[in-house]
């Protein structure tokens, strides 16, 4: 089965170098010609985890999507979700044929969906066809080979299972579940919280009060994923509870990172253009509060980090709300 990536940032930087461990051959679509020149020159991505190296005679480079996807069975998504649908409309006409896994962990904002369901209604593509990769896992450790995991979401068990095995090395482990919806809104949301943490960093919250944050945030998302699709799933399995840990707490966590900068006084807006890499959780936060709107439940966290975001409302003020909410 010939594999195919769509991006080329560190996330896809990262599954490429996983998948070149048991896989001879690798197509890569890059829209940057000048990144494609670097990587087949020095063998290295210019912009994204510069330290990973590549033996270029396993990948096929292009800057033309639809020969990548043509030329792939299966392909992996990473490119972020705001330029995604733009990407994927050159290609509509392939995909219904190929199987397609999201590491994107963001909503596109045309259709205000998670990836896979605009996958299926947009792109036609069957729901046996489409999956998720997970985590808890960051491009950065992926870079320094630090112990990491994997969760492979489909429905289709073997589709899972053998992709589970062609990205298992010695610094992975992987795991699968049909739990499509569950593990991708469990992916994207868990950005918002991180966010709501790093806000209460910023604002010099303390250990103490970030972790009973984090377990408000758990107990939030499980009723979130009640209302959107009920299912008997464990949420302390990683790609639930593991996941919004490591992207709460780790250094690398962009979505913390935004969250931080806000929380030390940086306006949205100068927050969002200081930040080298997509905040995916800034988008999905717009989304999450549209859907909350027409459940028969409260979502606290992500309602005050929509307000925050969105509303220009005080982090300082709102956080405090918060607080005085939290058990």
């Amino acid at each position: 089965m010939r594999f195919g990536i769509l991006g080329s940032g560190s996330w896809a930087t990262a599954l490429a170098k996983i998948l070149c461990e048991q896989n001879d051959k690798l197509n890569w679509y890059l829209r940057n010609e000048n990144t494609i020149t670097h990587l087949r020159e020095k063998g290295s991505n210019p912009s994204y985890l510069q330290s990973v190296t590549f033996n270029t005679d396993q990948i096929k480079l292009s800057s033309n999507i639809r020969e990548v996807v043509d030329e792939s069975d299966l392909l992996i998504l990473a490119i972020p979700s705001p330029f995604l649908h733009q990407s994927l409309l050159e290609v509509k006409d392939l995909l219904h044929s190929k199987i397609v896994f999201s590491a994107v962990k963001g909503i596109v904002p045309e259709s205000k969906d998670v990836v896979g369901k605009h996958l299926h209604i947009v792109f036609g593509v069957p729901t046996n066809q489409i999956g998720v990769i997970t985590g808890p896992c960051h491009a950065e450790e992926v870079a320094l080979e630090k112990l990491s995991y994997l969760t492979l979401a489909c429905q289709n068990q073997d589709t899972a299972k053998f992709i589970a095995q062609q990205m298992s090395c010695s610094y992975i482990r992987t795991k699968v579940t049909d739990d499509t919806i569950g593990t991708e809104y469990a992916g994207t949301l868990k950005n918002i919280y991180a966010i709501a943490v790093g806000i209460a960093h910023g604002l010099d919250y303390g250990d103490n009060f970030q972790s009973v944050l984090m377990s408000n945030s758990i107990r939030e998302l499980k009723r979130f994923l009640k209302q959107i699709h009920k299912a008997k799933r464990d949420m302390s399995h990683s790609a639930y509870l593991g996941d919004l840990l490591v992207t709460g707490y780790s250094l690398f966590s962009r979505n913390r990172m935004l969250g931080t900068m806000i929380g030390k006084g940086h306006t949205v807006k100068s927050a969002l253009h200081e930040m080298t890499m997509i905040s995916e959780g800034y988008y999905a936060s717009h989304t999450a509060h549209l859907l909350t709107k027409e459940f028969d439940k409260s979502f606290p966290i992500m309602e005050a980090v929509y307000q925050i975001l969105y509303e220009k409302k005080s982090p300082k003020k709102i956080m405090a709300k918060i607080a005085k909410r939290l058990h």
